[in-house]
């Protein structure tokens, strides 16, 4: 085949040649060539004007041979081939892939050209005198055209393709579409037209030979055998015929899920075991269903198909795995049942209408739940939670009785116990083999109407297992509280008042609650039935009025009434209380209204109960000892401040002859002790100007105290100091939010500027210049003899140094 293509090729190649070359000789005398009709330089003798006509050069491309290829001839009519004209070209590849003979004007190829990346060159040619040098033809272009040979095969530059289609797809559904592109010419004869065919996978798939579209070429294409397919395509150009040149690629179709396979479980019967104690929600299994198909068409949800089943437990579908979790839906009993049987179907969500023909995309399987024996509590039964009993029952009566079983199938004896946390004071009791109930104090519904108590019923042999149950016991009223008056009342009654008029009405309260409702009945007491002021009237209502039952009262005879007044409640048994009313007399004016009243006493019962009178005894008796007390404190308190008074301040000054801690050392001495032994007043009287000198062994007690150096208060002294120094202090204290509110003037031991107190201590008399005088020390007695002769020494050695 190669052989007859070259051949081919070479007699193409001659035809173009000999076109060419009968075509380069002919010379175009009557045309005009592109220089202008009057030009001086081109007329010769007076001749006409004459002009180049060339035609069209071409030149194959990919020439292989070893002779520069001949492309054609230009030529004048003014050569008559004597060699005096000279031909040049210029412009692309000239010089270098296109040579001119200067004389004959041949035009020759000397490199091996390609068309798919340079179509055409554009050249310029001239006819010159070869003596001259003078332009004989005007200068022409002309272009040498590169001819196309079948040198390049069809190409898919798209690549690598991957189409998709849908399993069960009919035949000819389009799949996609493949392009191939050819580098040739496609003007020129066949070598650019490609026509496409299936070299692997035409079993499946066909490609349009003009288009490149891939089709389906079956229907039952199923993802579930083979999700993928590789289809080889080829391109071939010469529109397929014997010789063209081919290219192919590889297409990749994969096949896309359709639902068409329903759920499947793997097994009719799945068995799974659950403690009875298990609370509602807790998961018992997972079973899952299988599906062939992917994606969104496997996407499953569950269901309990028989009664039972949905009565006892409840499935849900676990979106991430596609599973049927079946749970718990309502307390298990193996005493009841000890086997549950529950059937669980499956069916997809999304059911393509076009193939449910197929059959039901649904499947179902049974599901058995044994329920394992645990050791449970007792139960309470019946669980009634409300106990009565009334408030005079004795201690040791039963209130009620509790009944728990043991659930097993053991039937274990149950033991009962309250719990003491629900019954701190120990008000009822249970016995512990029977359950019941009884009161282990005396009740009072008045102090508590209800009582919630928590029963305890434990297995005999197993304390661990407990069950709890909460009672409520209601404690039943009966008429233990006598009624009472509803406040202390007292009434006021003018002097000037009438016979039948109102003065108070009462109420009273009690306590009990009787069924019934109240009902009270008011008298007046035995000890008042001889009164002639007032009247009771019972309204029948639980209320009563006082009313005048003479005309006129004087408040200088008796001011006060106090009114007994009997009150009934209607039991049983019926009880009764007698309150006291207190009516005062007072002066009114015209209209009625009270101006004054007095309040001096009178009881109309003569005598006052023995309780009255102890109490009045009693508060006699604690006042007496709170006098004598208070005397008793009082003396011992002044006989204390005597005996310090007594004391003599110089036993008091030893007590300072240690350093201390400086100013702010508030606590290794007692200033107050110091300052209470001087009475400024009388020193500042006593002061009579004697200094340090005037002291002796001979003087008395008191020159002693006016030895000691004394504050004496100076009537322009300024405390501005003192007064600024708190006023910083309280300020820094009100403004630290971090330390405990302690009393600031506890650091105030500040001594301040300018005192007119001399110093005790010995650091500033080591100065020569020091002319402090320490012989008043002398004066102090024996206790300060030795300091006194200590300082009175180092006074003389000073003296004598300066001497």
């Amino acid at each position: 085949m190669a052989k007859a293509l070259q051949g081919c090729l070479c007699t193409m190649l001659l035809l173009l040649c000999a076109m060419q070359e009968l075509g380069c000789w002919a010379m175009h005398t009557a045309g005009q060539g592109p220089g202008e009709p009057g030009d001086p330089a081109l007329l010769a003798g007076g001749r006409v004007k004459r002009g180049w006509v060339w035609n069209q050069f071409f030149v194959v491309e990919e020439y292989t041979g070893t002779e520069p290829l001949y492309v054609g001839k230009i030529h004048s009519d003014s050569d008559e081939g004597d060699g005096s004209i000279k031909y040049t070209i210029s412009g692309e590849g000239a010089g270098t892939i296109f040579l001119i003979d200067e004389i004959t004007g041949d035009i020759h190829a000397t490199e091996r050209l390609d068309r798919e990346q340079k179509t055409f060159y554009t050249l310029r040619a001239q006819a010159r005198d070869r003596q001259t040098d003078q332009l004989l033809e005007p200068e022409s272009e002309f272009i040498i055209k590169v001819q196309d040979i079948n040198d390049s095969e069809p190409r898919f530059l798209e690549g690598p393709y991957i189409g998709s289609v849908a399993e069960l797809s009919p035949v000819g559904t389009s799949v996609m579409q493949v392009m191939a592109s050819d580098a040739d010419d496609p003007t020129y004869g066949s070598s650019a037209r490609v026509v496409y065919s299936v070299l692997e996978g035409e079993q499946h798939f066909t490609v349009d030979s003009k288009t490149g579209v891939i089709r389906t070429a079956v229907a039952d294409l199923d993802r579930e055998t083979q999700d993928r397919y590789e289809v080889v395509i080829r391109a071939t150009d010469m529109a397929g015929q014997l010789g063209g040149l081919s290219g192919s690629t590889t297409v990749t179709i994969v096949v896309t899920d359709v639902n068409d396979n329903p759920p499947r479980f793997p097994q009719k019967m799945y068995q799974f075991s659950i403690v009875e104690t298990a609370p509602v929600g807790t998961a018992i299994g997972r079973v899952k269903a299988e599906d062939s198909d992917v994606g969104e068409n496997t996407d499953m949800t569950y269901q309990v198909k028989d009664e039972e089943g949905v009565e006892m437990f409840k499935v849900t579908t676990d979106s991430n795995t596609q599973e049927a979790v079946i749970t718990v839906q309502k307390p298990l009993d193996y005493e009841s049942k000890k086997v549950h049987t529950v059937v669980v179907e499956a069916l997809n969500k999304f059911v393509d209408p076009r193939f449910v023909d197929l059959g039901t995309f649904r499947d179902q399987t049974i599901v058995r739940v044994s329920v394992l024996d645990v050791d449970e509590p007792p139960e309470f039964r019946p669980p009634s939670n409300l106990l009565e009993v009334q408030e005079d029952a004795h201690v040791g009566s039963v209130v009620g009785v509790v009944t728990a079983l043991d659930p097993d199938t053991a039937n274990h004896p149950v033991r009962y116990a309250i719990d003491r946390s629900t019954d701190a004071e120990r008000i009822f009791d249970i016995d512990a083999k029977t359950g019941a109930i009884v009161t282990g104090k005396v009740l009072d519904r008045e102090t508590a109407g209800w009582h919630n108590i928590t029963v305890l019923a434990m297995e005999a042999d197993n304390h661990s297992q407990v069950s709890r149950a909460s009672l409520r016991i209601r404690i039943l009223d009966v008429n233990d509280n006598p009624p009472e008056l509803a406040t202390p009342y007292e009434a006021a009654v003018c002097e000037d008042a009438k016979p039948g008029q109102l003065i108070q009405t009462i109420s009273v309260v009690d306590r009990d609650e009787p069924q019934s409702g109240h009902r009270f009945y008011f008298t007046l007491a035995p000890e008042a039935t001889n009164n002639h002021h007032f009247s009771l009237l019972d309204i029948q209502d639980n209320t009563a009025a006082v009313h005048t039952q003479r005309v006129g009262f004087n408040r200088q005879e008796q001011d006060v009434y106090l009114l007994p007044i009997l009150v009934v409640d209607s039991g049983p048994p019926a009880l009764s209380s007698t309150g006291t009313l207190t009516i005062r007399v007072c002066g009114c004016d015209s209209t009625g209204a009270i101006q004054s009243c007095n309040s001096t006493a009178y009881v109309v019962s003569a005598t006052l109960s023995p309780g009255a009178l102890i109490a009045l005894l009693v508060c006699v008796l604690i006042l007496v000892v709170l006098v004598l007390l208070i005397l008793t404190l009082k003396r011992h308190h002044k006989s204390h401040l005597t005996s310090e008074e007594d004391e003599d301040m110089r036993d008091n000054v030893i007590k300072y002859n240690d350093e201390g801690g400086g100013e702010q050392d508030t606590e290794a001495y007692d200033m107050s002790a110091l300052r209470s032994l001087y009475d400024f007043s009388e020193i500042k009287a006593g002061d009579g100007g004697g200094g340090p000198g005037e002291g002796g062994p001979g003087r008395n007690p008191s020159s002693e105290l006016h030895a000691l150096p004394q504050w004496v208060q100076s009537p322009d002294l300024d405390f501005s100091v003192f007064r600024d120094y708190i006023c910083r202090k309280v300020e820094q204290a009100d403004e630290d939010l971090s330390v405990p509110p302690y009393d600031s003037f506890q650091t105030y031991a500040f001594e301040g500027s300018d005192s007119p107190v001399p110093s005790l201590s010995s650091i500033n008399t080591w100065s020569s210049g020091s002319e402090q005088d320490f012989s008043y020390l002398g004066g102090w007695g024996p206790r300060f003899r030795q300091l006194a002769a200590l300082y009175a020494g180092r006074r003389g050695g000073e003296d004598s140094e300066e001497s």
